[in-house]
């Protein structure tokens, strides 16, 4: 299955930090930081791309709006990183078990459904015991 790329849009430096009200020396302090890792252009200019602007608001939100410092921020933007990882697998898993056991057997689960027997429920009955 093939996603559809879309074309990408490409920011400079100077326009993102004008965006985002930031300085251009703090956006090289968070790539250094590994947090942002813009494109380069044959004249080794920074080019940002959409991807990149969102990791940035999600970055500017932990650090202005939640008061977060860059050590807090790594460890967030590394769990994020790990939750896709294990969401990407368990997907991967769940469309393993459909094609192993459910692909070409929908008209056999949907009968199965249709088929449930209903049993009342049992009643408590109270068995006193004989004294001797």
């Amino acid at each position: 299955m093939k996603e559809k790329k879309e074309p990408k849009n490409y920011y400079h430096i100077s326009s993102v930090s004008k965006m985002f009200n930031i300085h251009p020396q703090t956006l090289r302090l968070y790539e250094r930081e590994g947090f942002l890792r813009p494109s380069r252009s044959e004249g080794n200019t920074r080019c940002y791309t959409d991807d990149d602007l969102k990791q940035l608001e999600v970055i500017l939100n932990l650090t202005r709006d939640l008061g977060i410092n860059l050590a807090g921020v790594e460890v967030i933007l590394n769990m994020r990183k790990k939750i896709e990882q294990i969401e990407q697998e368990v997907n991967m898993f769940l469309e393993y078990l459909r094609k192993e056991f459910f692909e070409g057997k929908e008209d056999e689960f949907e009968l199965r459904k249709k088929s449930l027997v209903h049993i009342s429920q049992a009643k408590i009955i109270k068995i006193e015991k004989e004294k001797e």
